[in-house]
Protein backbone atom coordinates (compact mmCIF):
# COMPACT_ATOMS: atom_id res chain seq x y z
CA UNK A 1 0.00 0.00 0.00
CA UNK A 2 1.57 3.49 -0.77
CA UNK A 3 1.89 5.14 2.18
CA UNK A 4 0.06 8.81 1.80
CA UNK A 5 0.33 11.18 5.26
CA UNK A 6 -1.01 14.63 3.65
CA UNK A 7 -4.43 14.89 1.70
CA UNK A 8 -6.30 17.85 1.09
CA UNK A 9 -10.65 18.15 0.48
CA UNK A 10 -13.25 19.29 0.17
CA UNK A 11 -16.66 19.06 1.83
CA UNK A 12 -19.97 20.45 2.08
CA UNK A 13 -22.68 19.55 4.72
CA UNK A 14 -26.25 18.86 4.10
CA UNK A 15 -28.42 22.03 3.15
CA UNK A 16 -32.08 21.83 5.28
CA UNK A 17 -34.85 20.92 3.68
CA UNK A 18 -37.45 23.50 2.75
CA UNK A 19 -40.51 24.25 4.91
CA UNK A 20 -44.02 23.12 3.05
CA UNK A 21 -46.49 25.71 2.41
CA UNK A 22 -49.92 23.56 2.58
CA UNK A 23 -53.18 24.00 3.57
CA UNK A 24 -56.11 21.42 4.77
CA UNK A 25 -58.29 20.04 2.57
CA UNK A 26 -60.53 17.59 4.31
CA UNK A 27 -64.15 16.80 3.97
CA UNK A 28 -67.03 18.85 6.81
CA UNK A 29 -63.96 21.04 7.82
CA UNK A 30 -64.73 24.07 6.57
CA UNK A 31 -61.23 26.20 7.78
CA UNK A 32 -58.87 23.57 7.87
CA UNK A 33 -56.15 25.82 8.39
CA UNK A 34 -52.42 26.03 7.61
CA UNK A 35 -50.28 22.40 7.89
CA UNK A 36 -47.22 22.55 6.19
CA UNK A 37 -44.47 20.47 7.82
CA UNK A 38 -40.79 21.34 8.63
CA UNK A 39 -37.49 20.63 6.60
CA UNK A 40 -35.64 17.72 7.63
CA UNK A 41 -31.89 18.45 8.80
CA UNK A 42 -28.68 17.92 5.95
CA UNK A 43 -26.32 15.62 6.96
CA UNK A 44 -23.18 16.54 8.67
CA UNK A 45 -19.28 15.57 7.65
CA UNK A 46 -18.11 13.70 10.36
CA UNK A 47 -14.31 12.37 10.50
CA UNK A 48 -13.77 9.65 12.09
CA UNK A 49 -10.27 8.23 13.43
CA UNK A 50 -9.96 4.36 12.87
CA UNK A 51 -7.02 1.89 14.08
CA UNK A 52 -7.82 -0.33 10.97
CA UNK A 53 -6.58 2.21 8.60
CA UNK A 54 -3.02 3.62 8.13
CA UNK A 55 -2.69 5.90 5.09
CA UNK A 56 -4.55 9.30 3.40
CA UNK A 57 -3.91 7.21 0.26
CA UNK A 58 -8.10 7.33 -0.10
CA UNK A 59 -8.50 11.00 0.18
CA UNK A 60 -6.23 11.40 -2.91
CA UNK A 61 -8.30 9.71 -5.08
CA UNK A 62 -11.58 11.05 -3.74
CA UNK A 63 -11.52 14.95 -3.03
CA UNK A 64 -14.91 16.04 -2.20
CA UNK A 65 -17.17 15.08 -0.05
CA UNK A 66 -20.26 16.58 -0.38
CA UNK A 67 -23.71 15.13 2.27
CA UNK A 68 -27.51 14.68 1.30
CA UNK A 69 -29.87 17.45 1.83
CA UNK A 70 -32.59 16.96 4.14
CA UNK A 71 -35.96 16.34 2.74
CA UNK A 72 -39.11 18.79 2.32
CA UNK A 73 -41.75 19.26 4.19
CA UNK A 74 -45.00 17.64 3.97
CA UNK A 75 -48.89 18.36 4.52
CA UNK A 76 -50.58 17.57 7.24
CA UNK A 77 -47.43 18.03 9.62
CA UNK A 78 -45.29 16.01 8.28
CA UNK A 79 -41.68 16.97 9.11
CA UNK A 80 -39.04 15.71 5.94
CA UNK A 81 -36.82 13.09 6.84
CA UNK A 82 -33.15 14.46 7.88
CA UNK A 83 -30.21 13.15 5.94
CA UNK A 84 -27.59 10.51 7.39
CA UNK A 85 -24.33 11.97 8.14
CA UNK A 86 -21.02 11.59 5.62
CA UNK A 87 -18.10 9.82 7.33
CA UNK A 88 -14.75 10.31 6.52
CA UNK A 89 -12.45 7.48 8.37
CA UNK A 90 -9.08 8.42 8.63
CA UNK A 91 -5.85 6.56 10.46
CA UNK A 92 -5.57 7.37 14.45
CA UNK A 93 -3.26 10.13 14.62
CA UNK A 94 -4.85 12.86 11.57
CA UNK A 95 -4.41 16.33 12.36
CA UNK A 96 -7.23 18.36 11.02
CA UNK A 97 -6.46 21.30 9.34
CA UNK A 98 -8.23 25.00 8.18
CA UNK A 99 -7.19 24.16 4.56
CA UNK A 100 -7.00 28.07 4.24
CA UNK A 101 -5.58 29.59 7.38
CA UNK A 102 -3.77 26.42 8.58
CA UNK A 103 -5.59 26.25 11.74
CA UNK A 104 -6.09 22.94 13.61
CA UNK A 105 -9.39 22.02 14.18
CA UNK A 106 -9.29 18.45 15.53
CA UNK A 107 -6.26 16.32 16.78
CA UNK A 108 -7.63 12.51 16.12
CA UNK A 109 -5.58 10.50 18.57
CA UNK A 110 -8.02 7.53 19.62
CA UNK A 111 -9.45 5.30 17.76
CA UNK A 112 -13.09 5.97 16.95
CA UNK A 113 -12.48 9.82 17.78
CA UNK A 114 -14.92 11.83 15.72
CA UNK A 115 -14.90 15.14 14.89
CA UNK A 116 -17.93 17.34 12.91
CA UNK A 117 -15.74 19.19 10.24
CA UNK A 118 -19.35 20.81 8.63
CA UNK A 119 -22.69 20.68 10.15
CA UNK A 120 -25.40 20.17 8.12
CA UNK A 121 -28.17 23.38 7.75
CA UNK A 122 -31.43 22.73 9.93
CA UNK A 123 -35.01 22.04 8.28
CA UNK A 124 -36.64 25.14 7.08
CA UNK A 125 -40.16 25.39 8.92
CA UNK A 126 -43.64 25.03 7.26
CA UNK A 127 -46.34 27.78 7.36
CA UNK A 128 -47.95 25.76 10.36
CA UNK A 129 -45.12 27.47 12.43
CA UNK A 130 -46.39 31.12 11.37
CA UNK A 131 -50.14 30.61 12.04
CA UNK A 132 -51.76 33.30 14.57
CA UNK A 133 -54.70 34.88 15.65
CA UNK A 134 -54.74 37.82 13.60
CA UNK A 135 -52.69 35.48 10.55
CA UNK A 136 -54.72 32.49 10.05
CA UNK A 137 -53.75 31.77 6.70
CA UNK A 138 -49.74 32.32 6.27
CA UNK A 139 -49.36 31.55 2.55
CA UNK A 140 -45.48 31.45 3.26
CA UNK A 141 -42.51 29.30 4.47
CA UNK A 142 -38.91 28.95 4.86
CA UNK A 143 -35.83 27.32 2.97
CA UNK A 144 -33.70 25.46 4.53
CA UNK A 145 -30.28 26.48 6.24
CA UNK A 146 -27.29 25.43 3.86
CA UNK A 147 -25.11 23.40 5.26
CA UNK A 148 -20.94 24.25 6.14
CA UNK A 149 -18.67 24.06 3.69
CA UNK A 150 -15.05 24.48 3.17
CA UNK A 151 -11.67 23.00 2.40
CA UNK A 152 -9.42 21.11 4.93
CA UNK A 153 -6.12 19.79 5.07
CA UNK A 154 -5.59 16.21 6.81
CA UNK A 155 -1.50 15.52 7.92
CA UNK A 156 -1.22 12.06 9.35
CA UNK A 157 1.70 11.93 12.31
CA UNK A 158 1.91 8.33 13.47
CA UNK A 159 1.45 7.37 17.01
CA UNK A 160 4.16 5.43 18.37
CA UNK A 161 6.32 4.82 21.52
CA UNK A 162 9.68 4.71 20.16
CA UNK A 163 10.88 6.67 16.98
CA UNK A 164 13.84 5.37 15.36
CA UNK A 165 16.49 8.35 14.10
CA UNK A 166 19.96 7.91 12.25
CA UNK A 167 21.45 8.58 8.85
CA UNK A 168 21.03 6.19 5.79
CA UNK A 169 22.00 2.45 6.17
CA UNK A 170 22.68 3.24 9.94
CA UNK A 171 20.82 -0.03 10.17
CA UNK A 172 17.35 1.09 11.68
CA UNK A 173 14.63 -0.96 9.27
CA UNK A 174 16.80 -3.89 10.02
CA UNK A 175 16.75 -3.44 13.51
CA UNK A 176 12.63 -2.90 12.97
CA UNK A 177 12.60 -5.97 11.17
CA UNK A 178 14.59 -8.24 14.04
CA UNK A 179 12.27 -6.91 16.80
CA UNK A 180 8.76 -7.12 15.46
CA UNK A 181 6.90 -8.42 12.82
CA UNK A 182 7.28 -5.13 10.57
CA UNK A 183 9.02 -5.82 6.81
CA UNK A 184 10.37 -2.78 5.60
CA UNK A 185 12.38 -2.57 2.41
CA UNK A 186 16.33 -3.62 3.38
CA UNK A 187 19.00 -3.21 0.85
CA UNK A 188 22.80 -2.04 0.91
CA UNK A 189 21.91 1.57 -0.75
CA UNK A 190 21.25 4.66 0.95
CA UNK A 191 17.21 5.47 1.07
CA UNK A 192 15.88 2.59 1.08
CA UNK A 193 13.55 3.26 3.41
CA UNK A 194 11.13 5.85 1.88
CA UNK A 195 8.34 5.85 3.86
CA UNK A 196 7.77 5.31 7.82
CA UNK A 197 7.30 2.16 9.44
CA UNK A 198 5.30 0.86 12.01
CA UNK A 199 6.65 -2.30 14.66
CA UNK A 200 5.28 -3.68 17.33
CA UNK A 201 7.96 -5.09 20.21
CA UNK A 202 6.85 -7.28 22.54
CA UNK A 203 8.39 -7.99 25.99
CA UNK A 204 8.46 -9.68 29.00
CA UNK A 205 4.94 -11.53 29.76
CA UNK A 206 2.32 -9.39 27.92
CA UNK A 207 3.95 -5.81 27.52
CA UNK A 208 4.66 -4.63 24.21
CA UNK A 209 5.53 -0.83 22.43
CA UNK A 210 5.15 0.36 19.45
CA UNK A 211 8.37 1.81 17.54
CA UNK A 212 8.26 4.02 14.35
CA UNK A 213 11.01 3.69 11.69
CA UNK A 214 11.88 7.13 9.42
CA UNK A 215 14.04 7.38 6.28
CA UNK A 216 17.34 8.41 6.98
CA UNK A 217 18.53 12.08 8.01
CA UNK A 218 21.51 13.81 6.55
CA UNK A 219 23.03 17.11 6.79
CA UNK A 220 20.95 19.73 5.37
CA UNK A 221 18.27 17.79 5.37
CA UNK A 222 16.44 20.97 7.01
CA UNK A 223 16.77 22.23 3.22
CA UNK A 224 15.32 19.05 1.57
CA UNK A 225 18.92 17.56 1.02
CA UNK A 226 18.34 13.87 0.58
CA UNK A 227 14.40 13.09 2.24
CA UNK A 228 14.34 16.54 3.78
CA UNK A 229 12.71 16.31 7.13
CA UNK A 230 9.51 15.73 5.88
CA UNK A 231 8.79 12.83 7.36
CA UNK A 232 9.93 14.02 11.17
CA UNK A 233 6.85 14.46 12.34
CA UNK A 234 6.13 11.00 12.82
CA UNK A 235 8.37 11.34 15.67
CA UNK A 236 6.51 14.26 17.43
CA UNK A 237 4.42 12.16 19.04
CA UNK A 238 6.64 10.12 20.34
CA UNK A 239 7.89 9.29 24.10
CA UNK A 240 11.64 8.41 23.35
CA UNK A 241 13.60 8.45 20.58
CA UNK A 242 16.46 5.52 19.94
CA UNK A 243 19.35 6.99 17.79
CA UNK A 244 20.99 4.16 15.95
CA UNK A 245 24.94 4.87 14.71
CA UNK A 246 26.93 2.99 11.73
CA UNK A 247 30.87 3.39 12.44
CA UNK A 248 31.77 0.48 10.16
CA UNK A 249 30.81 2.91 6.96
CA UNK A 250 34.14 4.35 6.67
CA UNK A 251 32.75 7.98 7.08
CA UNK A 252 34.87 10.84 7.23
CA UNK A 253 32.69 11.99 10.12
CA UNK A 254 33.42 10.23 13.90
CA UNK A 255 30.38 8.65 16.04
CA UNK A 256 29.96 11.70 17.92
CA UNK A 257 29.98 14.07 15.11
CA UNK A 258 27.01 12.11 13.25
CA UNK A 259 25.04 12.43 16.42
CA UNK A 260 25.86 16.11 16.96
CA UNK A 261 24.74 16.07 12.82
CA UNK A 262 21.36 15.03 13.75
CA UNK A 263 20.70 16.49 16.84
CA UNK A 264 20.88 19.78 14.71
CA UNK A 265 18.74 18.73 12.65
CA UNK A 266 16.34 17.91 14.90
CA UNK A 267 16.80 21.27 16.39
CA UNK A 268 16.18 22.68 12.97
CA UNK A 269 12.31 21.16 12.20
CA UNK A 270 11.37 21.02 15.90
CA UNK A 271 13.54 21.65 19.17
CA UNK A 272 10.67 20.39 21.47
CA UNK A 273 12.32 16.98 19.76
CA UNK A 274 15.54 17.48 21.22
CA UNK A 275 13.56 17.65 25.01
CA UNK A 276 12.48 13.93 24.20
CA UNK A 277 15.13 10.94 25.93
CA UNK A 278 17.57 9.73 23.87
CA UNK A 279 18.54 6.40 23.74
CA UNK A 280 22.27 6.09 21.96
CA UNK A 281 23.43 2.85 20.36
CA UNK A 282 25.85 1.77 18.02
CA UNK A 283 24.94 -0.96 15.84
CA UNK A 284 26.48 -3.79 13.26
CA UNK A 285 29.13 -5.09 16.09
CA UNK A 286 29.54 -8.45 14.22
CA UNK A 287 31.90 -6.06 11.91
CA UNK A 288 35.10 -6.47 13.20
CA UNK A 289 35.50 -2.66 12.21
CA UNK A 290 33.00 -1.78 14.50
CA UNK A 291 33.86 -3.89 17.63
CA UNK A 292 37.53 -2.31 17.30
CA UNK A 293 36.35 1.25 17.58
CA UNK A 294 33.54 0.86 20.14
CA UNK A 295 35.54 0.74 23.52
CA UNK A 296 37.24 4.26 22.09
CA UNK A 297 33.51 5.62 21.31
CA UNK A 298 32.19 4.43 24.79
CA UNK A 299 34.67 5.71 26.64
CA UNK A 300 34.16 9.28 24.89
CA UNK A 301 30.46 9.74 25.11
CA UNK A 302 30.48 8.56 28.65
CA UNK A 303 32.95 11.56 28.99
CA UNK A 304 29.72 13.69 27.34
CA UNK A 305 27.62 11.72 29.74
CA UNK A 306 25.96 9.93 27.46
CA UNK A 307 25.56 6.22 27.79
CA UNK A 308 26.04 4.42 24.51
CA UNK A 309 24.34 0.88 23.63
CA UNK A 310 25.42 -1.65 20.87
CA UNK A 311 23.83 -4.51 19.25
CA UNK A 312 23.84 -6.04 15.79
CA UNK A 313 20.76 -7.20 14.35
CA UNK A 314 22.72 -10.30 12.43
CA UNK A 315 23.38 -11.92 15.31
CA UNK A 316 20.99 -10.63 17.79
CA UNK A 317 24.24 -9.70 19.93
CA UNK A 318 22.69 -6.78 22.35
CA UNK A 319 19.21 -6.59 21.27
CA UNK A 320 17.57 -8.11 24.62
CA UNK A 321 19.70 -5.15 26.18
CA UNK A 322 18.65 -2.29 24.02
CA UNK A 323 15.29 -3.53 24.15
CA UNK A 324 15.48 -3.54 27.66
CA UNK A 325 16.43 -0.16 28.27
CA UNK A 326 13.63 1.17 26.24
CA UNK A 327 11.11 -0.56 28.06
CA UNK A 328 12.86 1.13 31.38
CA UNK A 329 12.70 4.41 29.70
CA UNK A 330 9.14 4.13 29.05
CA UNK A 331 8.30 2.61 31.98
CA UNK A 332 9.57 5.81 34.03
Amino acid sequence: MRFVDEADIYIKAGDGGKGCLSFRREKYVPKGGPDGGDGGKGGDIVIKASLSRRTLLDLRYRSQYIAKCGENGKGSLKTGASSPDLTIVVPVGTLVKNGHTGKILADLTTDKQTFIAAKGGIGGKGNAHFKTSTHQTPRFSQTGMPGEECKIHLVLKLIADVGLLGMPNAGKSTFIAKVSSARPKIDNYPFTTLRPNLGVVSYGAYNSFIVADIPGLIEGSHKGLGMGTRFLRHVERTKILLHIIDISDGSRLSCWEKYSLIHKELAFFDTNLLSKPQIVAISKTDLTETRDQFKKEFDFFAAKGVELLSFSSATGEGLKQVINKIAESLES
